[in-house]
């Protein structure tokens, strides 16, 4: 019963921080750090990549009609825009995949609770979130090198305590790209990559020999898809609102808390 309590908690978390610009990897990292969970290496990992797997379902669910009518337009003569953000979201894939495929090996010991990496990374998602929130003129679309430039701050955010939508929100901006289409963009551009992550592992047969409990997954997957669904929508609605820099704020108090956590209770 312990163990499907954090397992909740921890899909909780995932859902609620997977949209907002706060870091989802950090959150999870510090949970699993102060609610004891033990598992380390493929074992965590496999834990966090089902709890990317459930928000990237909510986003396809929040999504599913911008996404039908972008795959329906492609193919018409009319599609330009929609043949555009489909290699766009192609584009951005690239420095994320080239990491995840040469760089598996590190990421994995990155991800097991190393609680000062994920602070520091905290610190630095709240500064460039702080910056971002003063940036003017974002009215542009985002084209090719845009798509490269935010494909690298999301390559970047691979780091536990990065934010990935952070990171790629405030890029975006920086770049003069209109917020909402920022927003839609950063929250597209993680799916295909999440599902290509989930497919090389079970190829690999990564988790052959993990000792999570399937229950325990399951009820972490539900209650990550079910925040999710809850998070993302919120997070479009405060998006076209204009304030990161409260989500900056966030990230420095979440921060000095991890530090201090660290410095009185361990």
């Amino acid at each position: 019963m312990i163990d499907i309590l954090r397992s909740i908690v921890l899909g909780i978390v995932q859902g609620l921080t997977e949209f907002l610009p706060v870091s989802s990897s950090g959150h999870l990292e510090i949970a699993k750090f102060i609610l004891g969970e033990d598992a380390v290496g493929e074992e965590s990992l496999l834990m966090t990549v089902i709890l990317h797997f459930a928000t990237a379902l909510s986003t396809i669910v929040i999504f599913r009609k911008f996404i039908w009518d972008i795959i329906a337009s492609a193919f018409t003569k009319d599609g330009k825009y929609s043949r555009s953000f489909i290699i766009n979201i192609i584009i951005s894939m690239i420095p994320a995949a080239i990491v995840g495929i040469f760089m598996d090996d590190l990421l994995e010991q990155l991800f097991n609770r190393n609680l000062i990496l994920v602070c520091s990374m905290l610190i630095i998602t709240g500064l460039l979130l702080y910056v971002a929130d003063n940036a003017k003129n974002t009215n542009k679309k985002v084209g090719p090198l845009q798509a490269i430039i935010i494909g690298i701050s999301q390559a970047i955010a691979i780091l536990p305590g990065i934010s990935r939508s952070g990171a790629t929100i405030s890029t975006s901006v920086l770049l003069g790209i209109d917020r909402e289409e920022a927003a839609r963009f950063s929250f597209l551009m993680v799916v295909p990559l999440i599902f290509g992550k989930i497919a090389k592992d079970l190829l690999d047969d990564s988790f052959s020999t993990s000792k999570i409990d399937f229950t325990d997954l399951s009820f972490g997957f539900i209650a990550a898809f079910i925040t999710g669904l809850i998070a993302c929508t919120w997070m479009i609605a405060l998006v076209k609102k204009s304030q990161l820099k409260y989500f900056s704020y966030y990230c420095f108090i979440v921060a000095a808390i991890g530090f201090g956590y660290l410095a009185f209770f361990h």
